[in-house]
């Protein structure tokens, strides 16, 4: 079995699926998986589905040097984005295989949400590129490691209506008792 980087609250309750040495862009990925971090996979679909189509936009916060400006970012409060359709599709496709092992854990798919999205580095490939004066230089590729965690939601249990207890330290039980004896 592998390991994880993330581990659910609880297991019973959450569904997994990974990806290694996929050969997509790292830190496009990241960027597509912090946008998705949180949100229902119903959500996740069609958000990363208007992506593809270019109704809405990835926001890049990171790794965002020379990334162009758009007004489809405008609703997560930041000027960059970009429409990444290859991390995309490998995110969905995750999602969808996270999806599958939920149903066959028999949690229910209605509730699910994206509670972990974690994006590393694999090892890069190396090719050449050539250049003037015969000199050749790196041409390398940035593959990814993808690991989705889909998790039921909770149900809220709501607090107790009694006495609200405050927890004192040494110190103050100390005073209350020199007050108390006064």
């Amino acid at each position: 079995m592998v390991r994880y980087a993330a581990t659910p609250a609880n297991a019973a309750k959450a569904a997994k699926s990974r990806g290694s040495y996929l050969r997509v862009h790292f830190k496009n990925t990241h960027e597509v998986a912090a946008a998705i971090q949180g949100l229902k996979l119903s959500k996740a679909y069609s958000y990363l589905n208007n992506v593809t189509e270019h109704k809405e936009a990835i926001p890049f916060r990171r790794f965002n040097g020379g990334v162009g400006r758009t007004a489809q970012v405008k609703q997560f409060k930041t000027t960059q984005g970009r429409w990444p359709v290859k991390s995309v599709k490998f995110v969905t496709d995750l999602l969808k295989n996270a999806e599958s092992n939920a149903e066959a854990k028999g949690l229910n798919v209605e509730e699910l949400y994206v509670s972990s999205v974690i994006v590393n580095q694999a090892p890069k490939h190396r090719r050449r590129t050539y250049r003037a004066h015969g000199r050749i230089n790196p041409f390398m590729s940035s593959p990814s490691h993808i690991e989705v965690i889909l998790t039921e939601k909770e149900e809220n249990v709501p607090a107790a209506s009694g006495k609200k207890i405050s927890r004192l330290n040494a110190r103050q039980l100390a005073r209350n008792a020199r007050l108390a004896a006064n």
